[in-house]
């Protein structure tokens, strides 16, 4: 017999069926036995009477055993399947456990048995410690909620994949082994075993790549890419993460927030309607003004904080170009130029000439945009610096020396120089995004598997050691660590 999915099982009333998944829920009544069943589709109910051979096999079933099932489908028609179908009729949201049918049980086949979890799978584990979480990771995403969270994931990615298609924008994979450039944060390097005494370096962002494809002439390109940064964590932070990546040529500010606008608003209302925007058109709102009224340049501007379902976004515009870094010796010294962005960033078309001379530094304005969600920064972007001069100009404000430029950067000069677009674009935060739209508190909620708040993974135990082997073949030789004072 070909297994039936539980979500099916209404188009099955009267017929003999088998499904197979895991006992949810028993219990045993002695003359008769209930059962909670379920498959990812979803939950059902089975009653097991009268035979006795079956009954006693019921019997001996454990929560989190995985079973065939066989039985015959019958309506329901207490109190719990009217509401299951009031709603349907209404329109909402099809429940995870199917109220409509239940299965009059025939038989079972035990398929795997299981060792009685660590937590309990029908409750949610948001009150569980995170460490055990993370350790049986396997089990916490087998609970409704995380199932939910995954699978909203996946349908979200689904919808912008499709408008993003409609869109004409093409998906390019870029490379995970690349090279390591001063871009901001520190880089997570790979040595190499054919190259020795060399690293590659994982992706920060496909900054440089996709302005590459760019000068390539693929004029709409984006991606859901893995980014690495080996920074300070923190909830809305991990070691690596996923940015919906986008870049476009010959457009304006104005032609990429319309578009991400655009793709917002139609995730929301055909994936979220549950929830309202709080404005549309997104307002807007200049850095300056941002830092004057709330103190920060993601500002929670939501009428009502306690409203789960209230959405409200806001464009930060109008960002300095550059700002002085921190003296290492003196933290309220100020040392360097660094940008507040990317070096790859264009200004303000009145302030092409200062950039180009490295004159007016501290007033320059940057062609730079951040979408903000409920005081959560969810993504940001700018038009780019096309012409090699200028980003050569950029490069030399920030310190580097020509040599270095060349070393570094030579490839983008040489590509920009090449005959290059006017072009631009923005990465979306998608885990951060997601953490907002399902209402969790962190992104690790959005991960299947994520790292914990040190970096680790407690479930595969990484980072972990490599064999001397693997060091010899790496040519790489460890330093004893520091002894820890107490």
């Amino acid at each position: 017999m070909k297994r039936t999915q539980i979500k099916n099982l209404s188009e099955k009333k009267g017929e003999e069926v088998l499904i197979q998944g895991w006992v949810d829920v028993k219990r045993d009544q002695g003359k008769m036995a209930f059962f909670d069943f379920r498959d990812a589709s979803g939950k059902v109910q089975g009653v097991v009477f009268g035979k006795h051979e079956v009954l006693e096999q019921a019997k001996e079933l454990r929560p989190e055993w995985v079973v065939s099932v066989y039985g015959k489908v019958q309506e329901r028609n207490d109190k719990q399947a009217k509401a299951y179908r009031e709603a349907l009729e209404e329109g909402k949201e099809k429940p995870f456990f199917n109220k409509d049918v239940e299965l009059e049980i025939t038989g079972f086949e035990i398929l795997n048995k299981a060792e009685t979890p660590v937590f309990e799978i029908t409750e949610s584990t948001q009150e569980i410690n995170e460490e055990v979480r993370l350790k049986h990771r396997y089990l916490d995403l087998r609970t409704e909620r995380m199932q939910k969270n995954i699978r909203m994931r996946a349908k979200t990615a689904k919808l912008l994949r499709d408008l993003l298609e409609e869109e004409d924008f093409i998906e390019i994979e870029t490379p995970v082994l690349t090279k390591s450039t001063p871009e901001g944060a520190r880089d997570y390097v790979v040595p190499s075993r054919l190259t020795p005494h060399h690293f590659y370096a994982l992706p920060q962002s496909p900054q440089q790549y996709k302005q590459l494809l760019m000068s390539a002439g693929m004029e709409r390109y984006f991606q859901f890419a893995k980014c690495m940064r080996d920074e300070d964590l923190r909830g809305d932070r991990q070691p690596e993460f996923t940015q919906l990546d986008m870049e476009m040529s010959f457009v304006t500010e104005e032609d990429i927030m319309a578009l991400n606008e655009k793709l917002l608003i139609n995730l929301v209302e055909k994936l979220y309607p549950e929830k309202r925007i709080q404005q549309i058109p997104f307002p807007r709102i200049s850095y300056k003004e941002a830092m004057e009224k709330y103190g920060n340049d993601r500002p929670d501007i939501r009428e009502d904080k306690n409203d789960p379902n209230l959405l409200a976004f806001v464009w930060v515009v109008d960002f300095p170009f550059f700002e002085k870094t921190a003296d290492s010796d003196d933290p309220q010294a100020q040392g360097e130029w660094t940008f507040t962005h990317n070096p790859f960033s264009l200004s303000k078309p009145e302030y092409i000439k200062d950039l180009k001379a490295g004159k007016n530094i501290e007033n320059i304005i940057a062609a730079q945009y951040d979408i903000v969600l409920n005081g959560y920064e969810i993504g940001g972007g700018s038009i780019r610096a096309h012409d090699p001069e200028i980003l050569r100009s950029i490069l030399r404000i920030l310190g580097h020396s020509d040599e270095k430029i060349e070393e570094n950067f030579g490839h983008m000069l040489k590509a920009l120089g090449s005959g290059t677009p006017l072009h631009g674009g923005i990465a979306w935060g998608f885990d951060r995004l997601m953490m907002i739209l399902q209402n969790e508190k962190t992104i690790r909620e959005l991960i299947a598997f994520p790292k914990n708040g040190e970096g680790r993974e407690p479930m595969m135990e990484s980072p972990s050691k490599i064999t001397q082997t693997q060091l010899d073949e790496l040519h790489i030789q460890l330093k004893e660590l520091p002894k820890k004072t107490e």
